[in-house]
């Protein structure tokens, strides 16, 4: 009898709770707005993950970017979401440095070509803001394109007049490793000390050329020198504040959240749970160590066949608790306090940063949650707007000016 009970007050409470939600006029405004408002997204890795799936375009495999239960992004769940804008990552690993990584972007660009041919009605390429206001105008999702790793630039200056033309419209300098441009905040060996000789060259012709900087991944050195020597305001892709995990190299402090602002660039907020609480990280670090002992001490490693049941039951066994949408919009709210709300917007890095997506915001189906719980601490609808994709905007804009 008490089992009844307390499965009918459970019932209660969750149709209460339901109604509630469905009755929050904040969560119909939540909604409202993500269809009103450009949403643009500094980084989604969409395109190396299908390479990852061996995607071609062929009849049968049309279908993936449409609608599919693979992955954080597709149109179905991008259209419910109210995201207008993902700026498609094209990914070049460290290990593709002087390894044929110019190949390896001109593949990825063909593939987003190759989507938006595919399915005119649903996509199509946008080179700046006003081809994704008249893409948004017609109901269609851009894709405009950033390159991720500067490797692809292969010490010739005149490839990032090439990537331009390409429809790059921005590059992330390096990532996980020192590259041939500057140092990466994963990286100990700080082989130039910042940025390199050919690297502050390439700077000033991404300034002339109308591409713009993106110094996510970057180390403290190498922003600081970017900082100095750029004409137009740069952008951090998607990177967060380091106050929430000290020591991570990889997010920004507050006072490079101060320059950046200086420089009226902007910083778009990574969604992965270890750029958002440095405790997560830590505990996935720790049991990260554990599982590698325990494959260690049964004669195995991640690779070996026998090792999956040994991994899936060690996860089951020690599921790490993930940060929430509201964490997210901590970072934002950390940001506005220092800079105000013209410096922020969204770089979830979703198809990048596996499942440590936070609760609430666990696909492109999900940013009204992140407007919702804005809302609800007060940000006006013209504060939702900058940081959905005007304050993007600014920047883009005045990079394509200067280049002009």
């Amino acid at each position: 009898m008490n089992r009844l009970l307390l499965l009918l007050l459970f019932l209660a409470f969750s149709f209460t709770f339901l109604l509630a939600q469905s009755d929050d006029p904040l969560r119909t405004k939540a909604n409202e707005l993500a269809r009103q408002f450009i949403i643009t997204d500094g980084h989604v890795d969409l395109p190396y993950r299908l390479r990852v799936q061996n995607f071609r375009l062929e009849r049968e495999y049309l279908g993936i970017p449409v609608e599919t239960d693979k992955g954080d992004f597709d149109y179905v769940r991008a259209k419910a979401g109210g995201l207008d804008a993902p700026f498609m990552s094209i990914f070049i690993p460290a290990s593709r440095e002087d390894n044929g990584a110019r190949a390896l972007a001109d593949s990825l660009i063909d593939m987003v070509v190759g989507i938006t041919q595919a399915h005119p009605d649903k996509f199509a390429l946008a080179n700046s803001p006003a081809e994704v206001e008249a893409n948004f105008k017609k109901g269609i999702i851009s894709l405009p394109m950033g390159m991720e790793n500067g490797s692809p630039i292969e010490r010739k200056l005149e490839n990032v007049q090439y990537w331009h033309d390409r429809g790059i419209r921005y590059i992330t300098l390096t990532h996980s490793k020192d590259n041939h441009i500057c140092d990466s905040s994963y990286d100990t060996t700080g082989t130039w000390n910042g940025l390199s000789p050919f690297g502050q060259q390439v700077v000033r012709e991404m300034n002339r050329v109308g591409v713009m900087v993106d110094i996510s991944h970057v180390s403290d050195s190498t922003f600081w020198q970017v900082m100095e020597m750029t004409d137009v305001p740069c952008i951090a892709s998607h990177s967060s504040c380091r106050k929430f995990t000290p020591g991570f190299e990889r997010n920004m402090n507050d006072d490079m959240i101060r320059r950046l602002a200086d420089n009226n660039g902007v910083m778009q907020i990574n969604f992965g749970s270890t750029f958002l609480d440095g405790n997560i990280s830590k505990q996935m670090d720790e049991k990260r160590a554990e599982l590698t002992r325990l494959l260690e001490e049964k004669g195995l490693s991640y690779d070996d066949e026998e090792a999956q049941p040994v991994i899936d039951k060690f996860q089951e066994d020690n599921e790490v608790l993930m940060a929430d949408v509201k964490t997210v919009a901590d970072h934002i709210d950390h940001v506005v306090s220092l800079v105000g709300v013209n410096h922020v917007g969204f770089g979830s890095d979703y198809d990048g940063v596996g499942d440590t997506l936070p609760t609430g915001l666990k696909d492109v189906s999900q940013y009204p949650n992140l407007i919702y719980e804005l809302l609800q601490r007060g940000y006006s609808e013209s504060d939702i707007e900058k940081i959905c994709y005007k304050n993007v905007w600014r920047v883009w804009q005045a990079v394509e000016d200067a280049a002009e």
